[in-house]
């Protein structure tokens, strides 16, 4: 054994003992676990006219893409998906990339021009933290979901003489379901004229008008100094990530973004799959999916106290290791549940990472509720 793979051995058994090894499970079609854990929302992932529009597409474009966007990736499904992707938020334009986190780290590479002085919020996700530091800009963090520190902090950065300032939040935060001011965020970053990325991720299809996401919410959709990003991942149940903006910052993407350029696009079946999902989403369908999720939030709040406004809900443990017994023991009574803990966890708390899904039914999300409660 070299010295590295002695060195990352002795890594990975100092992980285990605090309670930070991470381990794959894989899953089967025939999985009958009560899913708290994923991050299908809407339970869209298995939907038949999702299902359907995949099936057909596999048929008719085969399985990959077969190149990046700018070769032969993209085609007439991925288009469409973009125009409607484009229409649902609200933007002047929507490029889509082959996951959320390249998007990320596309909007932020794409924006960060030289002399670019960036403010993140300091619980911000690690695609976006990623994308900071690729970046190679200056970058400051200001307290979590405090626009009166990120007005602060930019105030400093343009008293001296800072160019360009890139304000970042997420509108919906993954690991505790708080919420933004992403309205209160907009006017301060405008009054240092600055420019607001939004990582909307765990807001599309779960909050704002017809599932639109946070931003639409807001009221700041379409405004000239406000991108937003997200996945496709999550409340629509497919895979790929999506920047949308205004009309002037997409050829730039498209010339410049290296996860654009240099990225296999997204599989056409996927994007048939997604699109699909979006029209379901902004349906009455969805809203009614959608009410599903936000009567589960008070029942959880009810039994747990925490105050949720996505489809995430936490519960703290008292150690990694309590969070790690806790997650297993409703494992093996049929229940997955998400395990967040250092260094996912922004706080260094360990916890219960519940996600809402709609397509679980009532009497299964009862049993999952009581086994997490007779498991604690």
């Amino acid at each position: 054994m070299t010295d590295l793979l002695r060195v990352l051995a002795r890594k990975a058994e100092l992980r285990a003992r605090a309670g930070l090894r991470r381990e794959l499970r894989p899953r089967s079609a025939g999985d009958t676990l009560i899913d708290l854990a994923g991050n299908d929302y809407l339970g869209l992932a298995v939907h038949p006219a999702v299902i359907d529009a995949a099936v057909q597409t596999l048929r008719g474009y085969g399985l990959g893409a077969t190149g990046s966007r700018l070769v032969r990736g993209t085609t007439d499904l991925h288009e469409r998906l973009e125009a409607a992707l484009a229409d649902w938020m609200g933007a002047d334009f929507a490029l889509v990339y082959s996951s959320g986190y390249l998007a990320n780290l596309g909007a932020i590479r794409g924006l960060a021009l030289p002399g670019t002085r960036i403010v993140i919020d300091e619980f911000a996700h690690a695609s976006l933290l990623d994308g900071v530091r690729l970046s190679g800009m200056e970058s400051r963090t200001y307290r979590h979901a405090d626009a009166a520190d990120a007005d602060r902090i930019l105030g400093e950065c343009s008293r001296a003489g800072d160019g360009r300032l890139l304000l970042i939040t997420e509108s919906v935060f993954s690991v505790d379901g708080d919420l933004a001011d992403l309205a209160e965020l907009h006017r301060v970053a405008r009054a240092h004229r600055a420019v607001l990325l939004v990582d909307d991720a765990h807001g599309l299809g779960v909050i704002g008008p017809r599932g639109a996401g946070g931003v639409v919410g807001a009221g700041i959709a379409g405004e000239p100094d406000v991108v937003v990003t997200a996945t496709l991942s999550k409340a629509l149940g497919g895979a790929g990530g999506v920047i949308a903006g205004a009309s002037g910052l997409r050829q730039h993407l498209v010339d410049t973004g290296r996860t654009f350029i240099f990225d296999t696009a997204l599989p056409p079946a996927t994007a048939a799959g997604v699109a699909a999902a979006l029209e379901l989403a902004r349906s009455a369908d969805g809203g009614a999916r959608r009410d599903i999720l936000a009567a589960r939030r008070s029942r959880l709040t009810g039994l747990f106290g925490a105050v949720t406004d996505g489809g995430v809900f936490p519960i703290p443990a008292e150690s990694a290791e309590a969070a790690l017994a806790w997650a297993n023991a409703c494992h093996e009574r049929g229940v997955a549940v998400g395990c967040f803990r250092p260094p996912s966890t922004p706080d260094h708390i360990s916890r219960l990472r519940l996600t809402l899904n709609a397509g679980v039914s009532e009497a299964d999300f009862e049993l999952a509720l009581q086994t997490i409660q007779e498991t604690r």
